[in-house]
C-alpha cells in the first residue's frame, strides 16, 4: 500500500514538474486580467451605467477607447444622455453617434454647445442638423447664441456708438438741410448663411448707406420728417441682408433731428469765395493800371530828356554853321538902321 502511494506521489511530482510553470503563468495572467477588469469596472462602470439607463448606447469598449484616445468620456456620455433625454431621436435619425461626438471633440469643438443648440432648435421648431451645428461651432461661431438669436431677434443700433464713436447718421436732403438720424435694426440669425456670411458690422454699414441714400434722394427734409417710415421701406426693398449671417426683420427710425443748413452755408462759402476772386482780379487790374501809369510817367520823362538834349544841340549846330559860313550875321550891304 505504501509502495502504491509513493508511486502516485512520484507521478504527481513529475506532472507538476512538467506543467507547473504553465499553470503559474496562466494563473498570473488570469489574476492580471481580473485586476484590469476590476480597474475598468471601477473607472467606467458608473459612466456606462448612466448611459445604459438613459439608452445612450455607449459600450464599455467605447469608453476604454476614449480613455486611450484621451477623450473626455464623461463629456461625450453627458452629451448623448442630454440628446436622448431631450427626445432628439435615435442615432440613425440625428447622426449623434459616439464616434462623431469624439471626432468633434478631438477637432476642438464644444460638444455641450452643439447638443444644447440642437435641443434649443428642436424646441423652437428650427431646422438644424448635427452636421450644421458642428460646422458652425468649428467655424468659430457661437452656435448656441445663433440659435437663441433666431428665437429672440437681436436689436442693433445704427450707427453703433461703441464702435463708430457717434450716435447718429448725418444725411443731407436735396434742399441742403442736414438730418441726423438714429435707427434700430432688428435681425435674426440666418443659420444657412452663418458660415461665411457677413457679420453685424456689414449690416450696420449697409443700413447706414441705405438711409443716407434715401434721405439724399428726398426733395426736402420736410418729406423725410413727415414720413420717416418711407426710409425704412426704401432700405428694406434693397435686400441688404444678402450674403450675411443675419436676416433683417425690421428697420425702425428711432430719432430724427434737423441739423445745419449745409446748402445755405455752402452757398455763402461760395459767394465769399467768388468775392475773394473778384477782389483778387480787381487788385490785379489796379496793379496793372498802376504799372501802366508808371510806365507812361517814365516815357514822358524820357521824352522830356530827349527834348532837353535836342535843345542843347541847337547852339552847337549854330556855331558849326557860322564856322562853315552857312550862317551869316548882318552883312556890309545890309541896310543900316536909320
Amino acid at each position: 500500500m505504501f509502495a502504491g502511494l509513493s508511486i502516485l506521489l512520484a507521478q504527481e511530482e513529475s506532472v507538476f514538474a512538467e506543467w507547473g510553470p504553465l499553470w503559474i503563468i496562466g494563473g498570473a495572467a488570469l489574476i492580471l486580467f481580473a485586476v484590469v477588469m476590476l480597474i475598468i469596472l471601477f473607472l467606467f462602470f458608473p459612466i456606462w451605467f448612466q448611459a445604459y439607463m438613459s439608452s445612450a448606447n455607449v459600450s464599455m469598449l467605447s469608453l476604454v477607447g476614449m480613455s486611450l484616445r484621451q477623450v473626455n468620456s464623461r463629456l461625450i456620455v453627458r452629451g448623448k444622455v442630454m440628446a436622448m433625454q431631450a427626445g432628439l431621436g435615435r442615432e440613425r435619425d440625428t447622426g449623434i453617434t459616439t464616434r462623431r461626438l469624439e471626432a468633434h471633440y478631438l477637432a476642438g469643438g464644444s460638444v455641450p454647445k452643439v447638443i444644447t443648440s440642437l435641443i434649443a432648435a428642436q424646441r423652437a421648431d428650427i431646422p438644424l442638423t448635427f452636421d450644421q451645428a458642428a460646422a458652425i461651432d468649428l467655424a468659430g461661431r457661437d452656435v448656441l447664441e445663433a440659435v437663441q438669436t433666431s428665437v429672440n431677434p437681436k436689436v442693433i443700433d445704427c450707427p453703433d456708438p461703441t464702435k463708430a464713436g457717434r450716435s447718429t447718421l448725418s444725411a443731407i436732403a436735396r434742399n441742403g438741410v442736414e438730418l441726423k438720424v438714429r435707427a434700430r435694426v432688428t435681425v435674426r440669425t440666418n443659420l444657412d448663411g452663418l458660415i461665411g456670411g457677413a457679420t453685424e458690422e456689414t449690416i450696420i454699414a449697409r443700413v447706414g448707406e441705405g438711409i443716407i441714400t434715401s434721405i439724399g434722394s428726398a426733395n426736402t427734409h420736410f418729406e423725410v420728417m413727415e414720413n420717416p417710415d418711407s426710409i425704412s421701406k426704401a432700405v428694406l426693398k434693397k435686400g441688404l441682408d444678402a450674403q450675411t449671417a443675419f436676416e433683417i426683420v425690421s428697420i425702425d427710425i428711432a430719432d430724427i433731428d434737423v441739423g445745419q443748413n449745409i446748402g445755405a452755408r455752402l452757398q455763402a462759402d461760395q459767394a465769399e469765395a467768388d468775392t475773394r476772386v473778384a477782389r483778387a482780379k480787381a487788385e490785379e487790374r489796379r496793379a496793372l493800371a498802376m504799372a501802366r501809369e508808371q510806365e507812361m510817367t517814365a516815357e514822358v520823362a524820357r521824352n522830356r530828356a530827349r527834348v532837353v538834349l535836342a535843345e542843347t544841340e541847337i547852339p552847337l549846330a549854330m556855331a558849326a554853321a557860322f564856322r562853315e559860313g552857312n550862317l551869316e550875321g548882318p552883312g556890309r550891304n545890309a541896310p543900316q538902321p536909320k
